[in-house]
């Protein structure tokens, strides 16, 4: 995520005042609540009917913590990019009542071993698949491939020019040097090697 954007009215570059601290909690969480209301009013009703209503007017919690850096944050994203959320070489044993699988904890970094039911397994398993017609990875905003007007704009504003890299000297190929005459010695041919 960017630490920053542009102003509504797309003249200036905002940068985030805190860089440890991204998003506020409460308004993610009411952003997360409003969209998916809105999503099941408008797309799946009969769902959305099935929901007390005591569970839009309560207050919900979003999970943000901080990611440092980034680099555990990415680490963590490029799975989804590249494999599942769990690969075979972490299963460890399967019939016909139970997984064991293999996971790291957070705290400690130490290899364990879970064993579950095959419910709870695919249901572990599954809150990893995308539902149909949705994309792992998403650009939004200035980062869209349909921003780029914005993008130019942002490099303006932000005087960026994208590196240059540095002019290398053209390679040199290497010739054999005569050890005599220190002049460049010449491949005429090879001659055929004698059996051991």
């Amino acid at each position: 995520m960017p630490g920053g954007g542009l102003t509504p009215d797309g003249l200036r570059w905002k940068r985030v005042p805190d860089p440890e601290f991204f998003l506020p909690q409460a308004v993610l969480a009411a952003r997360c609540k409003n969209r998916l209301r809105q999503a099941l009013q408008t797309h799946h009703l009969e769902l959305f009917r099935q929901i007390p209503s005591v569970v839009w007017r309560t207050r919900w919690v979003v999970d943000v913590q901080p990611a440092g850096r980034g680099q555990s944050a990415l680490k963590y994203l490029a799975a989804y990019v590249q494999k599942t959320a769990l690969s075979s070489t972490r299963l460890l044993a399967c019939d016909a009542r139970s997984v064991t699988f293999t996971y790291r904890e957070r705290e400690s970094g130490q290899t364990r071993s879970c064993r579950v039911s095959g419910q709870e397994f695919l249901r572990r398993f599954l809150q990893h698949v995308l539902p149909k017609g949705f994309q792992r990875v998403r650009t939004f905003g200035w980062l869209s491939p349909a921003a780029k007007a914005r993008w130019q704009r942002l490099q303006a504003l932000l005087d960026w020019r994208p590196a240059v890299a540095p002019a290398t000297a053209p390679r040199v190929p290497w010739v054999a040097t005569c050890p005599q005459c220190q002049r460049p010695m010449r491949l005429w041919g090879t001659l055929p090697r004698s059996p051991p």
